[in-house]
């Protein structure tokens, strides 16, 4: 199994606790994922994050409606925390996300290990569009998130 791996990561004017806040809230996620992927999350009544926490999304990946369920497995307030695939579309799925202070606020980071199913046409379809299509999702996380916690767009 080939994994892959992207990290971004950018700055905020916020605390380190308003930061983490904003993102262990998993209804905020939606506010944070392009429109063209239809996210929303399918899991009932209010989710309480902690580690086992276990939450259901459903995405539209061109065109079609994609299930996914994710798990907390590590849960650190307020530096990270992470959540894997449980069940979804990778073979395997793997997402830090850290924040650490800044002298300006705080440093939010994010590290995504992944594998496609289907070996060798997992590989070409990750060459052809899913890489493209993850980098576009974090550039899209990075603009909303600084729009929603900023308040004004950042350069890029």
């Amino acid at each position: 199994m080939k994994i892959y791996r992207l990290e971004c990561s950018m700055s905020v004017p916020v605390a380190l606790q308003e930061a983490f806040v904003f993102f262990e809230n998993p209804r905020n996620l939606a506010r944070i994922t392009p429109p063209w992927l239809n996210f929303r999350i399918t899991s009932p009544g209010p989710i309480q994050m902690r580690k086992g926490a276990e939450i259901a999304y459903q995405i539209r990946w061109l065109g079609l409606p994609v299930n996914w369920k994710t798990v907390i497995t590590e849960y650190e307030p307020p530096f990270f925390f992470v959540d894997e695939q449980k069940s979804g579309p990778y073979a395997y799925w793997r997402h830090r996300h850290d924040f650490k202070p800044t002298e300006y606020g705080a440093l939010v980071s994010d590290k995504v290990d992944y594998a496609l199913p289907l070996g060798p046409l997992g590989m070409l379809a990750h060459w052809l569009t899913v890489r493209r299509q993850l980098q576009e999702i974090f550039d899209y996380r990075q603009k909303a998130l600084s729009d929603i916690l900023i308040g004004a767009p950042t350069a890029k």
